[in-house]
Order: structure tokens, then C-alpha cells, then sequence
């Protein structure tokens, strides 16, 4: 009886470690997660892979193809779909938000639970843009776009953190 017993509290003590280092190696995970996510949003150096769409007016749509928008130092370069209305194009519909440009007013900050809020302008050959990006500490994104001559957009998608930024 008492080997069972002293059987049983050490397969108890065996598993209650077992999960505690799971937890402690979860939680250090997590944590160098949101250290890469820092350090290339700093860096001003990152991809974002986005893979959903949300049009200011109609329903959200998953995307099969990829989509990025890449910030490298002082440049945007964005390769994104438009679903919306547009007020005024040039004749045989401009760019859209596939573009080169120089990125204008770029400002990040951080808030309490350590997303990083970023907003820039940029102006492509047939539109002003701006972007208001939240990065979040498990790498996943948010970008809302305002243009002049455009409807609003919102981009979902997650910050690439396995290769280097490459344009």
C-alpha cells in the first residue's frame, strides 16, 4: 500500500515539473517573440505578410496570394490589393497600392501592453497614403490606410520573422 502510494506522489511531483518547465519554456518563448518583434521594428527593417482584408464597406476577405508591405529605413515598399471605392484615378486606374516610395512623417511609439503604434505618409504616383500600423508583441499586425482619392482600408497579417527584409 505505501508503494503505491509513494508511487503515486512521484508520478504527482513528476508531472507537476514536467509542467512547470512546459509553462517557464512557453513563457520564454513568448517573451524572445516579442524582443524580435521590437528589435526589427526599431530597426525600422520588416516585412509584414498580410493574408486578410477588411474594405471600408463589405465584408472581410481572406487573401491566397501573398501580399506584403515592407518598411526599410526611410522607404515603403508596399505590394497590397484594393477592394473600395475610389474617388478620383488616373486614366487606366493608377498604381493602387502597389508602390515605391519615401515614407514622410514617420512616428512609433509604444503603448502600456507593448504594441508598437506606427503611423507614417507616403505618396505614390497617383495618391497620398496613410498608414497606421499596431505591431504586436506575438508578431501579429494591423494596418489601416487612409488615401485621398481612396476609401479606407484595413490590412491583417503577421510580421515575418525568419528572414531578412529583402527589396
Amino acid at each position: 500500500m505505501k508503494a503505491k502510494r509513494l508511487l503515486l506522489l512521484l508520478m504527482i511531483g513528476f508531472m507537476t515539473c514536467i509542467h512547470v518547465l512546459v509553462a517557464q519554456s512557453k513563457e520564454e518563448k513568448k517573451e524572445l517573440k516579442a524582443k524580435q518583434v521590437k528589435e526589427l521594428v526599431e530597426a525600422k527593417d520588416f516585412k509584414i505578410t498580410v493574408d486578410r482584408v477588411l474594405p471600408m464597406k463589405g465584408r472581410s476577405r481572406s487573401l491566397t496570394s501573398e501580399y506584403t508591405l515592407t518598411i526599410k529605413n526611410d522607404s515603403v515598399f508596399s505590394h497590397l490589393p484594393y477592394f473600395g471605392q475610389a474617388y478620383s484615378l488616373p486614366y487606366g486606374g493608377g498604381v493602387g497600392m502597389i508602390f515605391k516610395a519615401p515614407v514622410s512623417e514617420y512616428k512609433q511609439s509604444y503603448n502600456k501592453k507593448g504594441t508598437a503604434q506606427i503611423y507614417f505618409r507616403t505618396r505614390s504616383s497617383d495618391d497620398t497614403h496613410q498608414f497606421n500600423v499596431q505591431v504586436f508583441s506575438n508578431a501579429s499586425v494591423t494596418i489601416m490606410v487612409t488615401s485621398i482619392n481612396r476609401q479606407g482600408i484595413t490590412y491583417y497579417g503577421t510580421l515575418d520573422l525568419t528572414e531578412e527584409t529583402k527589396e
